[in-house]
């Protein structure tokens, strides 16, 4: 659902008191519901809230995009280079860790962390 333009979808947000009924014709219209839930969240915050944006943008989605409009080809290429080469115990890239490029090491520093949280989250909710 909300995968293919053009489609309407009710947005998650309050506007005027009540939650609209917008025509999506592209990334472009989605990208600006965005931008609105990452206000709401940091106004939330503001007022006391202690919200995380990325997890409060990425629940919302289902309600007027589908997810898969976000995912960035080149990310996905970034996972799965990291999955690969962890699980087989090689490098990313051909040389030692001193070799391996500044923005791969940024990258999979922070593709690690996110796989971490997940599992972490995962494990309390299991609880």
């Amino acid at each position: 659902m909300y995968h293919t333009y053009p489609y309407k979808a009710q947005i998650p947000i309050l506007i005027d008191g009540k939650y609209e009924i917008r025509t999506f014709t592209s990334k472009n219209d989605v990208d600006v519901i965005i931008e609105l839930l990452i206000e709401e969240v940091h106004q939330k915050n503001k007022e006391g809230s202690n919200f995380n944006v990325a997890e409060s943008v990425v629940k919302q989605l289902p309600f007027f995009t589908c997810p898969n409009v976000l995912l960035d080809k080149q990310s996905q290429k970034d996972i799965s280079r990291y999955i690969y080469a962890k699980q087989f115990g090689i490098p990313p890239y051909k040389g030692s860790y001193g070799e391996q490029p500044q923005k791969w090491v940024e990258k999979s520093f922070l593709i690690k962390s996110t796989i971490e949280k997940k599992k972490s989250e995962a494990m309390n909710h299991g609880r």
